[in-house]
């Protein structure tokens, strides 16, 4: 790259966003490094190369190091630097090719690619080392302008070369404005030449980014399955999906045709590994081979080293093997191929007859070490046609195995269905193989599964199970309205034969109906699970009607209004109180008690008394439920519907033990698909007990092993809660980020909840930072009647967030009807906040000699209940509101107490807002000198230090935009005092217009002077 270094247009990059970021701070250092520098591009007098501090070193980092197998993106993201980077040359270095000059021929690589982008050349006598002689070379380079250095496979250098590009990485900072990036093939692990070294990782794509990627590529007119096919077949390799659907006929991409089998066949991944690697000895070809066989198991990245040599010592009679291949990497008794691209080829390409001899002696070791499930696996592996016996020995092992992995499992299944001659048989394995996927948190598999199964002339109960796998699948990872129908479908399907798991499907249709904001369907759904067989005693577990369903296949349990708040209950006990119904008239007539009560039952009583507001009828049976699932848990079914009786009771801290005995059951039960609920009720529970650290890192842990099974509705539901802390903690571009992921989502799959919850977050961060009017406009459909109120069971909670923000707005009117819906909710009993809220939002509504004494009832039950945020908030509101009737000592005092308590629970956004009041008040608020704001602002910008903290609230509206009404109602003042206030500012300033004052504060800002 020549000229005036122009940036070009990068590629797109699928999913790498934080791979994006981390190149952009690189950039932005090594431009920084060079406009710092003199003219000349010596350094600076006074401070010579490596002379400078470690601290600071660390701080300007100019080096990153990008890894990652073969096709998933290394070369397009250096490219992606190279076209971005603007301040100087790039010097493109190729991969180290064998090259006429021997060892150390980075050296020559460097200056040939510096010569290309015409930077100047080294001057001077050669210097001693190689190393040194790079550095000299690079500093020349970047002496008219920063340079920016891409060293494409940098692995495929010589050991010399490599240890030569460690040493001039360590010390790059010494060559003036120079930049480097490295790419290196493999895990995140790195060669030792570059430890230590800034490491980004580049590995598959995420199905949803992949099926964007292949959008790109071939449009919208693929056909569904083709797509799922190509998407299953690549595994996330961007470069090996792009080859696939660059190589298919438009009439094969639309379904008019079939597809080639196997779609990565040997010549397609052959010429994208350099060809198929060979051995320097002759038992080389049957190493690499027999290991590419034993990491067909599903998603091993990695083979017993012991295992696969005795299986080769077999297939060569003793004989020696030699010296093992390059591909092969071999660390702690375990051995993998360097990526999976070559792993793929070197099995594809061989004969079939070698493959299955391969999987023939893996067999016999395995199962001569005791390994029946795997090695049988191996030996079905082997088979060429139809095997029923095999077939048979191979299930029987799967549902014996029930501790074993239920990817392995799974897999075990599908392949004894494969041989299986008898329909109805095989449609039963491949209905166990599709349950093994779903818990193994492998949604799209399980569809593929239960799609085989259906061929078959099965009998209802397998239908059942198989319509069971598609509506958990869509309850996570599609739209819920169809889960439902799914559920219920199931449901029909196995009450003959199994009522135990006919009951979950049933709940599971209830929990789909609540995520989509249906309270009649749910209401209808569990009255139609009361008419359904009673259980005999034994059969409470919905999985006892066939051993092999897995519990991990019962859908969540409901997460009911409680789940979602994010105010604290009182110290709990391990049980939780009972609660009282709002009133003692019109209650539904008690369901008669059945003969063996279990868990499930209870659970779904609770559940539909809840529905009706009647608390005090749901918490004998949600009592009952949390008593059930006391103590170590063996499955997370368990406690997870625990979690959610204890989370409707209010019993915050019995619904966090709850949560984490599910956790730890999914965990260990290798429950995949469980992992992310269990999460959620954990983020709920630390929401709601003010513990916002808590609950955003269970969240950020959920999102991840949400987004790593493939569940994006569990994933919309994680980034609400990470919305709701966020909300909290004043960090508005998380709240942003966050509302908007889920919200996405929402709207596709109709989770009503999810999106009730990020619109609430995204109103709460508005009313955090000052913005009534903003918060007002977004919370007032939510709360108020009509077709657009959010989800029936989250809409309550914004409430007292909506007074607020209506009264500070000046639309107290449109407030008064929905505080008397959220007395009603109050007066249940199941939220212990909830009464201090309701005299809060009371008081905002007041006459003045009325809220007085609302607001210190208020408190006083914030005493009784605990809750550091929602405590503060009422502080908050009574010292504003004791700031405008002119009693500055006692809103000193309030304000005070909720600055303290504000910056307890970590809302930073309602500490500088109750910091801003302390200054308006005339005190200097505690936290000032802690973040650098008030007094300081003054000092670093003369012209705004003769202002008055009213002054300056003014002008900081005012500089963002806002109208005098807009401010007024902002401040809780009126139009004429803002103008009043307004021209003393212009007086004070010399200045004439908004547009003035604007530029004013924007020059301050950058000064570091806050407002």
């Amino acid at each position: 790259m020549t000229g005036d270094w122009t940036a070009g247009v990068a590629p797109p990059l699928y999913g790498r966003s934080s791979q994006r970021h981390a190149v952009a701070a690189l950039l932005d250092r090594v431009r920084a490094s060079g406009a710092d520098r003199p003219r000349t591009g010596r350094p600076t007098p006074g401070r010579a190369p490596g002379t400078d501090g470690p601290d600071r070193r660390r701080a300007d980092v100019r080096v990153l190091v990008v890894t990652g197998e073969r096709g998933c993106g290394r070369t397009a993201l250096l490219e992606y630097a190279a076209l971005r980077f603007d301040a100087g040359p790039v010097l493109r270095v190729p991969g180290g090719a064998p090259r006429p000059h021997g060892p150390y021929g980075i050296r020559q690589a460097v200056s040939e690619a510096a010569a290309r982008a015409g930077c100047p050349s080294a001057e001077g006598p050669d210097t001693a080392t190689v190393p040194d002689a790079l550095l000299h070379t690079l500093r020349a380079a970047a002496r008219r302008a920063p340079v920016l250095v891409c060293a494409d496979d940098a692995h495929l250098w010589d050991p010399a070369s490599r240890a030569a590009l460690g040493q001039v990485a360590r010390h790059l900072h010494t060559a003036g404005p120079v930049g480097l990036i490295l790419a290196v093939a493999g895990p995140r692990s790195v060669d030792r030449d570059l430890t230590g070294l800034p490491v980004v990782h580049v590995g598959p794509l995420s199905r949803a980014r992949s099926a964007a990627l292949l959008y790109d590529l071939v449009g919208p007119s693929v056909d569904p399955a083709v797509r799922d096919a190509l998407l299953d077949e690549a595994e996330g390799n961007p470069a090996l999906l792009t080859a696939l659907a660059r190589r298919l006929s438009a009439a094969e991409l639309c379904g008019r045709r079939p597809l080639p089998r196997p779609l990565a066949d040997a010549d397609l991944l052959a010429s994208m590994v350099g060809g198929i690697p060979g051995g320097p000895a002759p038992g080389a070809d049957a190493l690499q081979l027999t290991v590419a066989a034993a990491l067909r198991e599903p998603e091993q990245p990695d083979a017993d080293a012991d295992v696969v040599l005795r299986a080769v010592a077999r297939l060569r009679g003793g004989a020696d093997i030699g010296p093992p291949p390059q591909t092969l990497l071999w660390a702690d008794g375990r051995v993998r191929f360097a990526d999976t691209l070559t792993r793929r080829a070197v099995y594809a390409a061989a004969d079939p007859e070698r493959r299955r001899a391969a999987h023939r002696a893996l067999a016999a070791v395995l199962a001569g070490d005791g390994r029946r499930l795997l090695g049988l696996l191996h030996r079905a592996w082997s088979a060429t046609g139809p095997a029923p016996r095999t077939a048979t020995a191979l299930a029987d092992a799967a549902e014996a195995g029930v501790s074993g992995p239920h990817r392995l499992r799974s897999a075990a299944y599908a392949r004894a269905a494969e041989l299986t001659t008898d329909e109805r048989t095989r449609a039963e394995r491949y209905t166990a193989a599709a349950e093994q996927a779903s818990c193994a948190g492998r949604p799209h598999q399980a569809l593929r599964l239960v799609a085989a199964a259906r061929g078959g002339a099965a009998p209802a109960a397998v239908h059942g199970r198989a319509e069971l796998v598609r509506g958990a699948t869509l309850l996570r990872d599609g739209p819920v309205a169809d889960a439902r129908e799914s559920f219920l479908l199931a449901a029909s399907l196995l009450d003959a034969d199994l009522p135990a798991l006919a009951t979950a499907a049933v709940l599971a249709a209830a929990d789909a109906a609540w995520a989509a904001g249906d309270v009649t369907g749910c209401r209808r759904v569990l009255d139609s699970a009361a008419s359904a067989r009673v259980r005999a005693p034994g059969r409470g577990d919905p999985d006892d009607g066939h051993r092999a369903v897995p519990r991990a296949m019962v859908p969540r349990p409901t997460v009911f209004c409680d789940a979602a708040r994010d105010d604290p209950a009182p110290g709990a006990g391990p049980r939780p109180r009972s609660v009282r119904a709002p009133g003692g008239h019109g209650s539904h007539a008690a369901e008669p008690t059945a003969p063996h009560r279990d868990p499930v039952h209870d659970y779904r009583l609770g559940m539909r008394a809840a529905l009706d507001g009647h608390f005090d009828r749901a918490a004998p049976s949600l009592t009952r439920v949390l008593e059930s699932a006391a103590g170590p848990a063996h499955d997370p079914v368990s406690p997870l519907r625990a979690a959610a009786a204890a989370l409707l009771l209010g019993e915050v801290e019995e619904a966090g033990r709850a949560a984490t005995r599910a956790l730890v059951a999914a965990r260990a039960r290798g429950h995949a698909a469980m992992v992310p609920q269990a999460l959620e009720y954990l983020a709920y529970a630390e929401l709601r007990a003010g513990r916002h650290a808590q609950a955003r890192a269970h969240a950020e842990e959920g999102l991840r092993a949400a987004e790593r099974t493939e569940q994006r509705n569990a994933a919309a539901h994680h980034h609400a809660v990470l919305a709701l802390a966020a909300s909290i903690e004043g960090e508005e571009a998380a709240v942003s980020h966050h509302v908007r992921a889920a919200l996405a989502t929402a709207r596709r799959h109709g989770l009503a909840q999810a999106a009730t919850l990020a619109q609430w977050a995204a109103a709460r961060a508005d009313l955090g930072r000052g913005r009534p009017l903003e918060a007002a406009d977004r919370l007032g459909p939510l709360v108020r009647p009509g077709p657009r109120r959010g989800h029936f069971a989250v809409w309550m909670l914004a409430v007292p967030c909506f007074v607020e923000a209506a009264a500070l707005s000046g639309r107290p009117e449109q407030a008064r009807a929905v505080v008397e819906d959220f007395a009603r909710w109050a007066a249940c009993g199941a939220d212990p906040q909830a009464p201090a809220q309701l005299l809060r939002c009371r008081a905002l509504l007041a006459p003045v000699d009325r809220a007085d004494s609302l607001y210190l009832t208020a408190l006083a039950l914030h005493d009784e209940a605990g809750g550091e945020f929602e405590a503060g908030r009422t502080e908050l509101s009574y010292g504003k509101w004791l700031r405008r009737r002119r009693r500055p000592r006692e809103a000193r005092t309030r304000l005070g107490s909720a600055l303290v308590a504000f910056e307890r629970c970590g809302a930073r956004a309602w500490a500088d807002q109750t910091e801003a009041e302390l200054r308006a008040n005339g005190a200097a608020a505690k936290g000032v000198t802690a973040r650098g704001t008030a007094g300081a602002g003054a000092g670093a910008c003369p012209e705004l230090a003769g202002l008055t903290p009213q002054q300056l609230r003014i002008v900081r509206y005012v500089a963002e935009g806002a109208t005098n009404r807009e401010v007024a109602r902002s401040m809780s003042v009126s139009p004429r005092t803002v103008d009043y206030h307004l021209r003393n500012v212009f007086a004070t300033l010399g200045i004439r217009s908004r547009v003035e004052l604007a530029l004013l504060v924007e020059q301050a800002e950058k000064t570091g002077a806050p407002l």
